[in-house]
């Protein structure tokens, strides 16, 4: 009974950790003046049209994202994962949607456009966010939680087009973003190779930072590739590297 209470002990600490973050966060968001869309974010670098397509860089740069999406549902569909499958093929099939709702938000860039681009990304993020809890935390969290990851996930995009502000949109990446790195290295999970779950995120990263330089990297290439159109590539890199842990990893 004693070692019992032992390690349920041992383990309230993580919990109360996670929930330190997770409140914090909220408190984060809700003490923060709104977030409007930046007027000149949908004026990127490349504008070029090869073959009648628009922004042709930006558009194809989204077909990694295609194939590495039906691969993963291939993968999770044909094979029997113990815990959070359902989370999984949501997520692949977010990378899917991705690659649709980016290809159309870049082919004529603008707000209107941008919400099914957003509402892929959320998609994609809850299913890894969960799928994360289920395998770390309690399988059963994969079944109670999935529907209503995807609706706040979903929900924060409609509030975005709705009132304009990006704060709740904004905290559903930040809160997958930060909790399932500390998830990773306080809880353990039955698989090996979760380290690659920390790889894609670094991955995600650098996507990040070929966003935000877009310009720079396209002057840097000679006006070849924007740091937008790498961004997709390397985005694909993180679902990949998602991928190749699922098909590689073994059971502890």
């Amino acid at each position: 009974m004693n070692t019992a209470n032992a390690t349920l002990s041992e383990s309230r600490w993580r919990y109360f950790l996670l929930a330190i973050v997770a409140i914090g966060s909220v408190a984060l968001m809700l003490s923060s003046p709104p977030i409007a869309q930046d007027p000149q974010y949908h004026e990127l670098a490349d504008r070029r049209v090869f073959f009648g397509i628009p922004n042709f860089w930006d558009v194809v740069s989204n077909i990694p994202f295609l194939l590495v999406g039906i691969a993963g549902l291939k993968f999770c569909l044909g094979h029997e994962l113990r815990s959070g499958k359902a989370a999984w093929i949501v997520l692949f099939a977010g990378v899917v949607l991705v690659s649709v709702g980016s290809s159309y938000y870049h082919w004529n860039p603008r707000d209107a456009t941008l919400v099914w681009d957003r509402l892929s990304i959320t998609i994609t993020f809850m299913g890894l966010f969960v799928a994360v809890l289920a395998e770390h935390l309690n399988a059963r969290l994969a079944r109670v939680l999935l529907v209503p990851m995807l609706l706040l996930g979903l929900g924060s995009v409609l509030y975005w087009r709705a009132s304009g502000d990006l704060r709740f949109y904004l905290w559903v990446q930040l809160i997958a973003l930060l909790a399932i790195p500390l998830i990773i290295v306080l809880f353990r999970a039955g698989y090996t190779r979760r380290w690659l779950l920390l790889a894609a995120l670094g991955w995600h990263a650098l996507a990040k930072v070929s966003e935000l330089y877009d310009r720079e990297f396209f002057a840097l290439t000679g006006n070849l590739f924007s740091g937008h159109s790498f961004k997709h590539i390397l985005a694909a890199m993180a679902c990949f590297t998602i991928l190749w842990m699922l098909r590689t990893r073994k059971p502890l």
